[in-house]
Protein backbone atom coordinates (compact mmCIF):
# COMPACT_ATOMS: atom_id res chain seq x y z
CA UNK A 1 0.00 0.00 0.00
CA UNK A 2 1.66 3.42 -1.32
CA UNK A 3 1.64 6.39 1.42
CA UNK A 4 -1.74 8.01 -0.35
CA UNK A 5 -3.75 4.51 0.41
CA UNK A 6 -2.29 4.64 4.09
CA UNK A 7 -3.39 8.15 4.61
CA UNK A 8 -6.61 7.29 2.97
CA UNK A 9 -7.47 4.94 5.19
CA UNK A 10 -6.20 6.79 8.77
CA UNK A 11 -8.34 9.95 7.48
CA UNK A 12 -11.36 8.12 6.57
CA UNK A 13 -14.85 8.96 7.81
CA UNK A 14 -18.17 7.57 7.26
CA UNK A 15 -21.61 9.42 6.14
CA UNK A 16 -24.37 10.11 8.87
CA UNK A 17 -27.05 9.48 7.07
CA UNK A 18 -31.06 9.58 9.01
CA UNK A 19 -33.05 6.56 9.63
CA UNK A 20 -36.47 5.14 8.85
CA UNK A 21 -37.40 5.80 11.78
CA UNK A 22 -36.75 9.27 12.60
CA UNK A 23 -39.44 9.86 10.09
CA UNK A 24 -41.83 8.25 12.59
CA UNK A 25 -41.34 4.42 11.04
CA UNK A 26 -41.57 1.73 13.47
CA UNK A 27 -39.18 -0.83 13.29
CA UNK A 28 -38.54 -4.12 15.46
CA UNK A 29 -34.83 -5.12 14.71
CA UNK A 30 -33.56 -8.74 15.34
CA UNK A 31 -30.22 -8.02 16.80
CA UNK A 32 -28.21 -4.19 17.08
CA UNK A 33 -25.11 -3.96 17.77
CA UNK A 34 -23.76 -0.99 19.87
CA UNK A 35 -20.04 0.07 18.44
CA UNK A 36 -18.07 -0.79 15.35
CA UNK A 37 -15.25 -1.01 16.73
CA UNK A 38 -13.26 -4.60 15.78
CA UNK A 39 -15.53 -6.89 18.46
CA UNK A 40 -18.72 -4.95 17.04
CA UNK A 41 -17.86 -4.99 13.41
CA UNK A 42 -17.27 -8.94 13.93
CA UNK A 43 -20.35 -9.54 15.58
CA UNK A 44 -22.26 -8.12 12.86
CA UNK A 45 -20.73 -9.37 10.14
CA UNK A 46 -20.73 -13.01 11.55
CA UNK A 47 -24.77 -12.54 11.77
CA UNK A 48 -25.51 -10.86 8.92
CA UNK A 49 -23.69 -13.12 6.42
CA UNK A 50 -26.07 -15.95 8.01
CA UNK A 51 -28.93 -14.21 7.45
CA UNK A 52 -29.68 -12.06 10.41
CA UNK A 53 -30.60 -8.26 10.01
CA UNK A 54 -28.57 -6.47 12.43
CA UNK A 55 -28.12 -3.00 12.53
CA UNK A 56 -24.78 -0.93 14.40
CA UNK A 57 -24.62 1.17 16.07
CA UNK A 58 -21.67 4.16 16.67
CA UNK A 59 -21.20 7.56 17.92
CA UNK A 60 -18.77 8.28 15.85
CA UNK A 61 -17.97 8.49 12.36
CA UNK A 62 -14.18 7.67 11.99
CA UNK A 63 -11.76 5.05 12.93
CA UNK A 64 -10.00 4.32 15.52
CA UNK A 65 -7.65 6.97 16.54
CA UNK A 66 -3.80 5.74 17.05
CA UNK A 67 -2.58 1.96 16.31
CA UNK A 68 -4.39 0.77 19.76
CA UNK A 69 -4.83 -2.94 19.36
CA UNK A 70 -2.22 -3.93 16.82
CA UNK A 71 -1.26 -8.07 17.89
CA UNK A 72 -3.86 -10.05 16.06
CA UNK A 73 -3.66 -14.12 16.83
CA UNK A 74 -3.93 -16.91 14.57
CA UNK A 75 -7.28 -18.19 15.81
CA UNK A 76 -8.14 -14.05 15.47
CA UNK A 77 -6.98 -14.47 11.82
CA UNK A 78 -9.03 -17.49 11.25
CA UNK A 79 -12.38 -15.82 12.19
CA UNK A 80 -11.19 -13.12 9.96
CA UNK A 81 -11.12 -15.70 7.31
CA UNK A 82 -14.42 -16.97 8.17
CA UNK A 83 -16.02 -13.77 7.96
CA UNK A 84 -14.41 -12.63 4.10
CA UNK A 85 -11.81 -10.41 5.47
CA UNK A 86 -8.56 -12.45 6.51
CA UNK A 87 -6.46 -12.45 3.52
CA UNK A 88 -6.09 -8.15 3.25
CA UNK A 89 -5.29 -7.86 7.44
CA UNK A 90 -2.34 -10.58 6.52
CA UNK A 91 -1.52 -9.05 3.07
CA UNK A 92 -0.94 -5.81 4.68
CA UNK A 93 0.32 -6.59 8.20
CA UNK A 94 3.58 -7.72 9.88
CA UNK A 95 3.86 -11.83 9.99
CA UNK A 96 5.81 -12.40 13.09
CA UNK A 97 6.35 -15.69 15.64
CA UNK A 98 9.61 -15.08 16.97
CA UNK A 99 10.26 -13.12 20.67
CA UNK A 100 13.64 -12.01 22.56
CA UNK A 101 14.12 -11.46 26.06
CA UNK A 102 16.66 -9.52 27.47
CA UNK A 103 18.01 -8.42 31.21
CA UNK A 104 19.57 -5.36 31.10
CA UNK A 105 21.85 -5.32 28.05
CA UNK A 106 22.09 -9.20 27.60
CA UNK A 107 20.20 -11.40 25.54
CA UNK A 108 18.33 -14.20 27.86
CA UNK A 109 16.60 -16.28 25.60
CA UNK A 110 14.26 -16.56 22.84
CA UNK A 111 10.78 -18.52 21.62
CA UNK A 112 9.18 -19.48 18.81
CA UNK A 113 5.42 -19.27 18.87
CA UNK A 114 4.30 -21.47 15.92
CA UNK A 115 7.17 -23.75 15.22
CA UNK A 116 4.97 -26.33 13.03
CA UNK A 117 4.56 -24.23 9.68
CA UNK A 118 1.78 -26.17 7.89
CA UNK A 119 -0.79 -23.90 8.99
CA UNK A 120 -2.50 -21.15 6.53
CA UNK A 121 -2.19 -18.59 8.97
CA UNK A 122 1.13 -17.26 11.38
CA UNK A 123 1.14 -17.03 15.03
CA UNK A 124 0.52 -13.36 14.89
CA UNK A 125 0.29 -10.28 12.76
CA UNK A 126 0.79 -6.91 13.43
CA UNK A 127 -1.45 -4.60 12.17
CA UNK A 128 -2.78 -0.78 13.81
CA UNK A 129 -6.40 -1.51 14.51
CA UNK A 130 -7.56 1.32 11.81
CA UNK A 131 -6.87 -0.97 9.02
CA UNK A 132 -8.45 -4.08 11.31
CA UNK A 133 -11.75 -1.47 11.47
CA UNK A 134 -11.26 -0.43 7.63
CA UNK A 135 -10.82 -4.04 6.63
CA UNK A 136 -13.96 -5.04 7.93
CA UNK A 137 -16.05 -1.99 6.83
CA UNK A 138 -15.08 -2.85 3.49
CA UNK A 139 -16.50 -6.92 4.36
CA UNK A 140 -19.91 -5.15 5.95
CA UNK A 141 -20.54 -3.41 2.92
CA UNK A 142 -21.13 -6.49 1.02
CA UNK A 143 -23.77 -7.31 3.35
CA UNK A 144 -26.95 -6.26 2.06
CA UNK A 145 -28.72 -6.91 5.76
CA UNK A 146 -26.13 -4.78 7.85
CA UNK A 147 -27.18 -1.17 8.41
CA UNK A 148 -24.60 1.18 10.33
CA UNK A 149 -25.65 4.12 11.68
CA UNK A 150 -22.86 6.95 12.34
CA UNK A 151 -23.50 9.21 14.46
CA UNK A 152 -25.84 7.53 16.68
CA UNK A 153 -25.30 7.76 20.14
CA UNK A 154 -27.18 5.49 22.64
CA UNK A 155 -28.57 7.69 25.51
CA UNK A 156 -31.25 5.41 26.61
CA UNK A 157 -32.66 1.81 26.66
CA UNK A 158 -35.28 -0.50 28.64
CA UNK A 159 -36.06 -3.51 27.93
CA UNK A 160 -39.77 -4.39 27.24
CA UNK A 161 -41.89 -7.91 27.43
CA UNK A 162 -39.67 -9.47 24.48
CA UNK A 163 -37.81 -6.69 23.20
CA UNK A 164 -35.31 -3.38 24.20
CA UNK A 165 -35.98 0.03 23.77
CA UNK A 166 -33.72 2.38 22.54
CA UNK A 167 -33.42 5.82 22.54
CA UNK A 168 -30.22 7.47 20.47
CA UNK A 169 -29.44 10.44 19.72
CA UNK A 170 -28.26 12.00 16.32
CA UNK A 171 -27.48 15.23 15.02
CA UNK A 172 -31.44 15.39 14.01
CA UNK A 173 -32.34 14.83 17.22
CA UNK A 174 -33.37 11.77 19.11
CA UNK A 175 -35.57 8.68 17.81
CA UNK A 176 -36.40 5.45 19.06
CA UNK A 177 -35.87 2.34 17.91
CA UNK A 178 -36.41 -1.55 19.02
CA UNK A 179 -34.35 -4.78 18.94
CA UNK A 180 -34.72 -8.57 19.98
CA UNK A 181 -31.44 -8.30 21.40
CA UNK A 182 -28.87 -5.82 22.09
CA UNK A 183 -25.42 -6.88 21.63
CA UNK A 184 -23.00 -4.05 23.47
CA UNK A 185 -19.50 -3.66 21.98
CA UNK A 186 -18.88 0.13 23.04
CA UNK A 187 -15.55 -0.68 24.86
CA UNK A 188 -13.98 -0.26 28.35
CA UNK A 189 -16.04 3.06 29.02
CA UNK A 190 -19.47 1.19 27.81
CA UNK A 191 -22.09 3.81 27.32
CA UNK A 192 -24.61 1.18 27.81
CA UNK A 193 -23.52 -0.92 31.00
CA UNK A 194 -23.34 2.97 32.21
CA UNK A 195 -26.96 3.25 31.40
CA UNK A 196 -27.90 -0.14 32.71
CA UNK A 197 -26.29 1.05 35.97
CA UNK A 198 -23.69 -2.02 36.03
CA UNK A 199 -19.96 -1.78 36.89
CA UNK A 200 -16.82 -4.11 36.13
CA UNK A 201 -14.86 -5.14 38.76
CA UNK A 202 -11.50 -5.94 39.38
CA UNK A 203 -8.06 -4.58 40.12
CA UNK A 204 -5.72 -1.37 38.96
CA UNK A 205 -2.39 -2.16 39.07
CA UNK A 206 -0.15 0.83 40.44
CA UNK A 207 2.04 1.21 37.33
CA UNK A 208 1.50 3.14 33.90
CA UNK A 209 3.10 2.54 30.55
CA UNK A 210 3.55 5.33 27.74
CA UNK A 211 2.71 3.80 24.25
CA UNK A 212 5.18 5.51 21.71
CA UNK A 213 4.12 4.67 17.59
CA UNK A 214 7.08 6.22 16.06
CA UNK A 215 7.62 6.24 11.93
CA UNK A 216 11.01 4.94 10.94
CA UNK A 217 13.00 3.07 8.15
CA UNK A 218 14.94 0.31 10.57
CA UNK A 219 16.99 -3.04 9.84
CA UNK A 220 15.36 -4.49 13.11
CA UNK A 221 13.66 -7.95 12.01
CA UNK A 222 9.71 -8.48 12.70
CA UNK A 223 10.23 -9.61 16.22
CA UNK A 224 8.52 -9.27 19.91
CA UNK A 225 11.83 -7.38 21.95
CA UNK A 226 11.73 -6.71 25.62
CA UNK A 227 13.78 -5.91 27.46
CA UNK A 228 13.25 -6.34 31.80
CA UNK A 229 15.74 -3.31 33.40
CA UNK A 230 17.69 -1.80 30.34
CA UNK A 231 20.86 0.44 30.61
CA UNK A 232 19.10 2.82 28.28
CA UNK A 233 15.73 2.82 30.74
CA UNK A 234 16.91 1.28 33.90
CA UNK A 235 14.74 -0.24 36.67
CA UNK A 236 12.36 0.09 34.44
CA UNK A 237 10.88 -2.82 30.99
CA UNK A 238 10.30 -1.93 27.38
CA UNK A 239 8.67 -3.80 24.57
CA UNK A 240 9.16 -3.14 20.95
CA UNK A 241 7.14 -4.21 18.09
CA UNK A 242 7.35 -3.64 14.23
CA UNK A 243 3.68 -2.80 12.34
CA UNK A 244 3.21 -1.85 8.83
CA UNK A 245 3.90 1.45 7.15
CA UNK A 246 7.62 1.66 9.07
CA UNK A 247 5.82 2.39 12.05
CA UNK A 248 7.17 0.67 15.74
CA UNK A 249 4.99 0.74 18.59
CA UNK A 250 7.45 0.90 21.60
CA UNK A 251 6.34 0.49 25.10
CA UNK A 252 8.29 2.34 28.20
CA UNK A 253 7.33 1.49 32.02
CA UNK A 254 6.91 4.55 33.85
CA UNK A 255 6.44 3.40 37.17
CA UNK A 256 3.16 4.55 39.38
CA UNK A 257 4.30 8.18 40.03
CA UNK A 258 4.70 9.67 36.42
CA UNK A 259 2.60 12.66 35.41
CA UNK A 260 0.42 10.59 32.63
CA UNK A 261 -0.24 14.48 30.91
CA UNK A 262 3.52 14.99 30.87
CA UNK A 263 4.47 11.72 29.97
CA UNK A 264 2.90 12.22 26.61
CA UNK A 265 4.60 15.41 25.52
CA UNK A 266 7.41 15.36 22.83
CA UNK A 267 10.34 16.55 24.98
CA UNK A 268 9.43 13.62 27.10
CA UNK A 269 8.96 10.98 24.47
CA UNK A 270 11.89 11.93 22.27
CA UNK A 271 14.19 11.48 24.66
CA UNK A 272 13.12 7.78 25.56
CA UNK A 273 12.77 7.28 22.35
CA UNK A 274 16.83 8.16 21.65
CA UNK A 275 17.95 6.52 24.64
CA UNK A 276 17.02 2.72 22.74
CA UNK A 277 17.63 3.91 19.29
CA UNK A 278 20.97 6.28 19.30
CA UNK A 279 20.67 10.05 19.86
CA UNK A 280 20.99 9.83 15.93
CA UNK A 281 17.91 7.88 15.33
CA UNK A 282 15.64 10.05 13.24
CA UNK A 283 11.98 9.12 13.53
CA UNK A 284 8.35 11.14 13.87
CA UNK A 285 6.02 10.44 16.84
CA UNK A 286 2.95 8.95 14.94
CA UNK A 287 0.85 8.39 18.61
CA UNK A 288 1.50 8.44 21.93
CA UNK A 289 -0.64 7.12 24.84
CA UNK A 290 -0.30 6.83 29.01
CA UNK A 291 -2.00 3.94 30.09
CA UNK A 292 -2.51 1.79 33.56
CA UNK A 293 -2.82 -1.66 33.95
CA UNK A 294 -6.21 -2.90 34.67
CA UNK A 295 -7.57 -6.52 34.65
CA UNK A 296 -11.50 -6.26 35.46
CA UNK A 297 -14.67 -8.19 34.18
CA UNK A 298 -18.61 -7.91 34.70
CA UNK A 299 -20.09 -10.44 37.12
CA UNK A 300 -22.11 -11.46 34.57
CA UNK A 301 -22.07 -10.99 30.56
CA UNK A 302 -25.66 -11.27 29.89
CA UNK A 303 -28.19 -9.09 31.65
CA UNK A 304 -31.38 -10.00 29.64
CA UNK A 305 -31.78 -9.22 26.39
CA UNK A 306 -28.53 -6.98 26.71
CA UNK A 307 -25.05 -9.20 25.85
CA UNK A 308 -21.72 -7.47 26.34
CA UNK A 309 -18.64 -8.20 24.52
CA UNK A 310 -14.96 -7.39 24.31
CA UNK A 311 -13.39 -4.24 26.39
CA UNK A 312 -17.25 -3.48 27.61
CA UNK A 313 -17.19 -7.10 29.38
CA UNK A 314 -13.74 -7.49 30.42
CA UNK A 315 -10.57 -5.67 30.11
CA UNK A 316 -6.86 -7.01 30.59
CA UNK A 317 -3.33 -5.20 30.15
CA UNK A 318 -2.24 -5.22 26.94
CA UNK A 319 0.83 -7.13 27.12
CA UNK A 320 -0.13 -10.84 25.84
CA UNK A 321 -2.44 -9.22 23.10
CA UNK A 322 -5.59 -10.59 24.76
CA UNK A 323 -8.10 -7.68 24.74
CA UNK A 324 -9.38 -7.50 20.66
CA UNK A 325 -8.45 -11.34 20.75
CA UNK A 326 -10.70 -12.57 23.42
CA UNK A 327 -13.16 -9.90 22.19
CA UNK A 328 -13.28 -11.59 18.60
CA UNK A 329 -13.78 -15.14 20.28
CA UNK A 330 -16.30 -13.65 22.00
CA UNK A 331 -18.26 -12.13 18.93
CA UNK A 332 -18.10 -15.56 17.31
CA UNK A 333 -19.34 -16.96 20.25
CA UNK A 334 -22.41 -14.47 20.70
CA UNK A 335 -23.15 -14.67 16.83
CA UNK A 336 -24.17 -18.19 16.40
CA UNK A 337 -26.26 -18.76 19.47
CA UNK A 338 -28.56 -15.58 18.73
CA UNK A 339 -28.54 -16.92 15.11
CA UNK A 340 -29.79 -20.00 16.76
CA UNK A 341 -32.31 -18.53 19.16
CA UNK A 342 -34.14 -16.12 16.28
CA UNK A 343 -34.87 -19.08 14.32
CA UNK A 344 -36.47 -21.02 16.93
CA UNK A 345 -33.71 -23.76 16.50
CA UNK A 346 -32.41 -23.45 20.31
CA UNK A 347 -34.12 -22.24 23.31
CA UNK A 348 -33.48 -18.89 25.27
CA UNK A 349 -31.06 -20.74 27.57
CA UNK A 350 -28.32 -21.43 24.50
CA UNK A 351 -27.21 -17.62 25.55
CA UNK A 352 -26.77 -18.39 29.09
CA UNK A 353 -23.92 -20.75 27.61
CA UNK A 354 -22.46 -17.57 26.20
CA UNK A 355 -22.02 -15.93 29.89
CA UNK A 356 -20.58 -19.12 31.13
CA UNK A 357 -18.09 -20.28 27.75
CA UNK A 358 -17.03 -16.31 27.81
CA UNK A 359 -16.92 -15.38 31.76
CA UNK A 360 -14.88 -18.70 31.94
CA UNK A 361 -12.36 -17.38 29.14
CA UNK A 362 -12.09 -13.88 30.85
CA UNK A 363 -10.66 -15.03 33.74
CA UNK A 364 -8.34 -17.38 32.57
CA UNK A 365 -6.83 -13.99 30.46
CA UNK A 366 -7.26 -12.09 33.39
CA UNK A 367 -5.35 -14.52 35.54
CA UNK A 368 -2.74 -14.69 33.12
CA UNK A 369 -2.46 -10.97 32.48
CA UNK A 370 -2.43 -10.82 36.34
CA UNK A 371 0.94 -13.33 36.10
CA UNK A 372 2.29 -10.90 33.74
CA UNK A 373 1.74 -7.76 35.40
CA UNK A 374 2.88 -9.02 38.51
CA UNK A 375 6.40 -10.66 36.72
CA UNK A 376 7.02 -7.66 34.74
CA UNK A 377 6.23 -4.67 37.74
CA UNK A 378 7.24 -6.42 41.16
CA UNK A 379 5.57 -4.71 44.33
CA UNK A 380 8.27 -5.82 46.66
CA UNK A 381 12.17 -6.56 46.85
CA UNK A 382 11.56 -10.44 47.19
CA UNK A 383 9.65 -10.56 44.49
CA UNK A 384 12.31 -7.90 42.17
CA UNK A 385 14.87 -10.70 43.67
CA UNK A 386 13.05 -13.89 42.47
CA UNK A 387 12.25 -11.94 38.53
CA UNK A 388 16.18 -11.42 38.25
CA UNK A 389 17.01 -14.55 39.41
CA UNK A 390 14.97 -16.17 37.12
CA UNK A 391 15.97 -14.37 34.44
CA UNK A 392 19.68 -14.42 35.36
CA UNK A 393 19.06 -18.57 35.08
CA UNK A 394 17.26 -18.27 31.92
CA UNK A 395 20.09 -17.25 30.19
CA UNK A 396 21.18 -21.29 30.70
CA UNK A 397 18.79 -23.41 31.76
CA UNK A 398 15.72 -24.12 29.76
CA UNK A 399 13.39 -24.74 32.82
CA UNK A 400 13.72 -21.04 34.19
CA UNK A 401 12.53 -20.24 30.81
CA UNK A 402 8.90 -21.20 31.75
CA UNK A 403 8.89 -19.23 34.40
CA UNK A 404 10.06 -15.84 32.49
CA UNK A 405 6.74 -14.21 32.09
CA UNK A 406 6.81 -10.61 29.84
CA UNK A 407 3.09 -11.20 28.44
CA UNK A 408 1.91 -14.91 27.50
CA UNK A 409 0.70 -14.25 24.53
CA UNK A 410 -2.80 -14.97 23.67
CA UNK A 411 -4.14 -18.59 22.92
CA UNK A 412 -7.93 -19.38 22.38
CA UNK A 413 -9.74 -20.92 25.87
CA UNK A 414 -10.45 -24.69 25.96
CA UNK A 415 -14.34 -25.06 27.33
CA UNK A 416 -13.73 -27.55 28.57
CA UNK A 417 -15.87 -27.10 31.44
CA UNK A 418 -19.14 -25.91 28.58
CA UNK A 419 -22.18 -27.59 29.04
CA UNK A 420 -22.47 -27.56 25.30
CA UNK A 421 -19.57 -30.56 25.48
CA UNK A 422 -20.41 -34.38 25.31
CA UNK A 423 -17.78 -35.99 26.70
CA UNK A 424 -15.37 -38.45 25.48
CA UNK A 425 -16.34 -42.44 25.65
CA UNK A 426 -13.61 -43.58 23.59
CA UNK A 427 -9.80 -42.76 23.60
CA UNK A 428 -8.17 -40.21 22.25
CA UNK A 429 -4.58 -38.66 21.79
CA UNK A 430 -3.90 -35.02 20.87
CA UNK A 431 -5.48 -31.99 22.25
CA UNK A 432 -8.52 -31.35 20.28
CA UNK A 433 -10.70 -32.60 23.62
CA UNK A 434 -14.86 -31.25 23.36
CA UNK A 435 -14.28 -27.70 24.11
CA UNK A 436 -11.16 -26.82 21.84
CA UNK A 437 -10.99 -24.78 19.11
CA UNK A 438 -10.43 -26.78 15.55
CA UNK A 439 -7.21 -27.18 14.52
CA UNK A 440 -6.56 -26.27 10.95
CA UNK A 441 -4.40 -28.29 8.37
CA UNK A 442 -3.71 -28.10 4.28
CA UNK A 443 -5.69 -30.45 2.37
CA UNK A 444 -6.81 -30.85 -1.24
CA UNK A 445 -9.94 -31.08 -2.72
CA UNK A 446 -10.46 -31.71 -6.58
CA UNK A 447 -6.88 -31.56 -7.58
CA UNK A 448 -6.90 -27.86 -5.51
CA UNK A 449 -5.30 -27.36 -2.47
CA UNK A 450 -6.85 -25.97 0.56
CA UNK A 451 -7.08 -25.91 4.27
CA UNK A 452 -9.27 -27.77 6.80
CA UNK A 453 -10.88 -24.54 7.81
CA UNK A 454 -12.61 -23.28 5.26
CA UNK A 455 -14.57 -26.55 4.87
CA UNK A 456 -16.30 -26.28 7.93
CA UNK A 457 -18.95 -23.76 7.13
CA UNK A 458 -21.68 -21.61 9.33
CA UNK A 459 -23.39 -24.45 10.88
CA UNK A 460 -22.61 -27.66 12.97
CA UNK A 461 -20.71 -29.92 11.05
CA UNK A 462 -19.19 -33.66 10.77
CA UNK A 463 -15.56 -34.45 10.06
CA UNK A 464 -15.20 -38.30 9.77
CA UNK A 465 -11.67 -39.29 9.15
CA UNK A 466 -11.96 -42.43 6.52
CA UNK A 467 -9.65 -45.71 5.62
CA UNK A 468 -8.28 -46.27 2.04
CA UNK A 469 -8.75 -50.02 2.22
CA UNK A 470 -11.64 -50.49 4.15
CA UNK A 471 -15.27 -48.62 4.46
CA UNK A 472 -16.11 -46.24 7.50
CA UNK A 473 -19.54 -45.71 8.29
CA UNK A 474 -20.96 -42.20 7.35
CA UNK A 475 -24.35 -40.65 7.90
CA UNK A 476 -26.94 -41.75 5.46
CA UNK A 477 -29.28 -39.03 3.97
CA UNK A 478 -32.11 -39.57 6.02
CA UNK A 479 -30.30 -39.35 9.26
CA UNK A 480 -29.08 -35.63 8.22
CA UNK A 481 -32.52 -34.85 7.39
CA UNK A 482 -33.59 -35.77 10.37
CA UNK A 483 -30.54 -33.87 12.28
CA UNK A 484 -31.83 -30.43 10.09
CA UNK A 485 -35.58 -30.89 11.16
CA UNK A 486 -33.99 -30.76 14.75
CA UNK A 487 -31.08 -27.89 14.73
CA UNK A 488 -30.67 -26.77 11.23
CA UNK A 489 -28.28 -27.55 8.42
CA UNK A 490 -25.50 -30.00 9.18
CA UNK A 491 -22.89 -30.53 6.84
CA UNK A 492 -20.37 -33.58 6.19
CA UNK A 493 -16.74 -33.56 5.28
CA UNK A 494 -14.51 -36.33 4.49
CA UNK A 495 -11.52 -36.47 5.29
CA UNK A 496 -9.40 -39.08 3.41
CA UNK A 497 -5.71 -40.34 3.22
CA UNK A 498 -3.62 -39.42 0.45
CA UNK A 499 -3.83 -42.91 -1.04
CA UNK A 500 -7.53 -41.78 -1.75
CA UNK A 501 -11.14 -43.93 -0.83
CA UNK A 502 -12.42 -46.98 -1.42
CA UNK A 503 -16.23 -46.16 -0.77
CA UNK A 504 -18.50 -43.92 -2.11
CA UNK A 505 -19.58 -41.42 -0.09
CA UNK A 506 -23.24 -39.59 -0.64
CA UNK A 507 -23.70 -36.82 -2.64
CA UNK A 508 -23.30 -33.33 -1.22
CA UNK A 509 -20.79 -34.75 1.46
CA UNK A 510 -17.30 -32.67 0.93
CA UNK A 511 -14.05 -35.46 0.51
CA UNK A 512 -11.01 -34.04 1.17
CA UNK A 513 -7.15 -35.13 0.80
CA UNK A 514 -5.36 -35.22 3.78
CA UNK A 515 -2.32 -34.06 1.90
CA UNK A 516 0.94 -34.73 4.42
CA UNK A 517 -1.36 -36.14 7.41
CA UNK A 518 -1.56 -33.24 9.15
CA UNK A 519 -5.00 -33.29 9.64
CA UNK A 520 -4.99 -37.16 10.71
CA UNK A 521 -2.13 -36.52 13.67
CA UNK A 522 -3.61 -33.05 14.76
CA UNK A 523 -7.33 -34.88 15.31
CA UNK A 524 -6.02 -38.97 16.11
CA UNK A 525 -8.03 -39.21 13.17
CA UNK A 526 -8.13 -42.89 12.68
CA UNK A 527 -10.69 -44.55 10.44
CA UNK A 528 -14.14 -43.53 11.65
CA UNK A 529 -13.53 -41.10 13.54
CA UNK A 530 -16.07 -38.51 14.06
CA UNK A 531 -15.67 -35.09 15.26
CA UNK A 532 -19.10 -33.04 15.86
CA UNK A 533 -17.97 -29.09 15.15
CA UNK A 534 -20.19 -26.12 16.44
CA UNK A 535 -20.81 -23.37 14.06
CA UNK A 536 -17.60 -21.22 16.11
CA UNK A 537 -15.11 -24.29 15.01
CA UNK A 538 -15.17 -25.18 18.75
CA UNK A 539 -15.24 -29.37 19.23
CA UNK A 540 -18.22 -30.52 20.95
CA UNK A 541 -18.24 -33.75 20.93
CA UNK A 542 -15.64 -37.10 19.32
CA UNK A 543 -16.41 -40.66 18.91
CA UNK A 544 -14.54 -42.88 16.94
CA UNK A 545 -17.32 -44.31 14.67
CA UNK A 546 -20.15 -42.26 13.29
CA UNK A 547 -23.58 -43.18 15.33
CA UNK A 548 -26.22 -41.29 14.29
CA UNK A 549 -27.99 -41.53 18.19
CA UNK A 550 -24.90 -40.54 19.80
CA UNK A 551 -24.40 -37.34 17.38
CA UNK A 552 -28.24 -36.37 17.61
CA UNK A 553 -27.60 -36.46 21.45
CA UNK A 554 -24.28 -34.07 21.04
CA UNK A 555 -26.13 -31.81 18.86
CA UNK A 556 -29.46 -31.21 21.14
CA UNK A 557 -26.60 -31.40 24.15
CA UNK A 558 -24.72 -28.36 22.16
CA UNK A 559 -28.06 -26.41 21.39
CA UNK A 560 -29.78 -26.88 24.51
CA UNK A 561 -32.46 -28.96 23.45
CA UNK A 562 -32.01 -31.90 25.22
Amino acid sequence: MNASAEADIKSRSYEYKPCPEQGGAQADHPVIVIGAGPVGLATSIDLAQSGVKVVVLDDDNTLSNGSRAICFSKRTLEIFDRLGCGQPMVDKGVIWKTGKVFFQDNPVYEFDLLPDTAYRRPAFVNLQQYYCEAYLLDRAKDLPNLEIRWKNRLVGLEEVKDSVVLTVETPDGEYKTRAKWIVACDGGRSTTRQLMGLESKGNIFKDRFLIADIKMPAEFPPERWFWFDPPFHPGQSVLLHKQPDDVWRIDFQLGWDADPVAEREPEKVIPRVKALLGQDAEFTLEWVSVYTFVCMRMDKFRHGRVIFAGDAAHGVSPFGARGANSGVQDAENIAWKLRYVLDGKAPDSLLDTYDDERVYAADENILNSTRSTDFITPKNQASMDFRNATLELARDFPFAQRHVNSGRLSVPAVLATSALNTADIDAFGGILAPGAVAADAPVEEGGRDGWLLDMLGDSFSLVIFADEKSDVRVPKSEELAEFAQTVGPLSVLVVAPKGGLKQDVPKGYRVVTDIDGHAAKRYDGKAGTTYLMRPDQHVCARFRKFDAKAVRAALLRATCNA
